[in-house]
């Protein structure tokens, strides 16, 4: 069984197909450079170029794993949340080819695809687990018990954590994407006296986050940043309170649900100092502990692939109902279908 999957929830257009076998062929365009220059994304920009871009994508992956559209047995493609202009535009592509070929369109839960990311790895986690899933719009703690079956244990109050990233940076006068610039700046940073930043909820029961005092700190601190060290020292010090933070609240989360194995997904997963965080708490505590790849961390089809092909394989095939919506809770989505004889 090989499903296309369509990603166009924001300013990645990207195409990819996974069969039975796994991945079979992916592709990325990134639309930063398009960005950059309005130091965040403008929709209208980001939908216009998911349609010069997307079509060329589908050729391309569905020439990689040596199929025509025929050959597919669905089609998956980003339904929420998101940018609503650049959801239709995936949703409207994957809708045409589904229509002209007879396929099975599976709209799928972009959260969910993060969800489940690690599994297009080897080796891949089994249910249930617990995810930390961080990214620039979400900052969640899920507890994973199978494909469709997720129970939000914490989340964040106020800003997510890539969205934190993101604004700290700005006050740094740092480029877009924000996080990535901060977190090479922090490289060159140290331990100071000069910064200490607070590890917010940390002091209290509860397995909520809350990044918006943080960046304030921040504010409130740059002042005193008079050379490149400091803003490194600063950086550094910001990055440190974050990614205690996190792994705080997953020591806490395993310790309340008795889970083994955790998993990290979102783009906020390839930062290093996080990993390095999270390492170390896997080894003390011994847990298996599962990112994607780098690649897989940030937006992209091959997880859209994934948990189309999930879906399909676990349940029965979706009705072929068009929709998208710009906001969806993932405690929303319902368990596939089993089909009956």
């Amino acid at each position: 069984m090989n499903i296309l999957g369509i990603e166009t929830s924001c300013d990645e257009t990207a195409a990819a197909v996974y069969g039975n076998g796994g991945l079979r062929s992916h592709t990325l365009h990134s639309q930063i450079a398009l960005h950059a220059e309005y130091g965040g994304v403008v929709p209208e920009l980001a939908s216009r170029d998911h349609v010069s871009r997307i079509n060329p994508l589908i050729r391309e992956v569905l020439a990689q794993a040596d199929l025509r559209p025929s050959d597919l047995d669905g089609v998956a493609y980003t339904a929420g949340p998101g940018l609503i202009g650049a959801l239709m535009v995936g949703a409207s592509v994957a809708a045409g080819i589904a229509t002209a070929h007879g396929l099975p369109l599976i709209p799928v839960h972009h959260m969910e695809a993060h969800l489940l990311a690690p599994m297009l790895e080897d080796p891949r986690p089994e249910f249930p687990f617990l995810a930390l899933l961080v990214s620039g719009g979400h900052t969640l703690l899920v507890n994973v018990q199978g494909v469709g079956r997720y129970e939000i244990l914490g989340e964040s109050l106020d800003d997510a954590v890539g969205e934190a990233f993101d604004k700290t940076a700005k006050l740094l006068g740092l480029p877009y994407p924000g996080g990535p610039h901060l977190a090479r700046l922090a490289e060159g940073g140290q331990a100071s006296k000069a910064w200490k930043f607070p590890r917010p909820m940390t002091d209290r029961p509860g397995l909520e986050f809350s990044f918006s005092g943080l960046k304030t700190a921040v504010l409130t601190a740059l002042p005193r940043a008079q050379s490149e060290q400091d803003r490194a020292d600063l950086a550094w010090a910001f990055q440190e309170a974050v990614t205690d933070t996190l792994a705080i609240k997953c020591s806490r989360a395993l310790e309340q649900t008795g889970l083994t194995q955790l998993v990290v997904a979102g783009g906020v997963g390839a930062n290093k100092r996080l990993r390095e965080k999270l390492g170390e708490l896997a080894r003390r505590d011994g847990l298996r502990l599962y990112f994607p790849r780098h690649e897989f961390c940030t937006d992209n089809a091959a997880m859209i692939a994934y948990a189309g092909w999930a879906r399909r394989s676990e349940g029965r095939a979706p009705t072929g109902k068009l929709f998208t919506t710009p906001r969806w809770a993932i405690s929303e989505l319902l368990p596939p279908t089993p089909v009956t004889a």
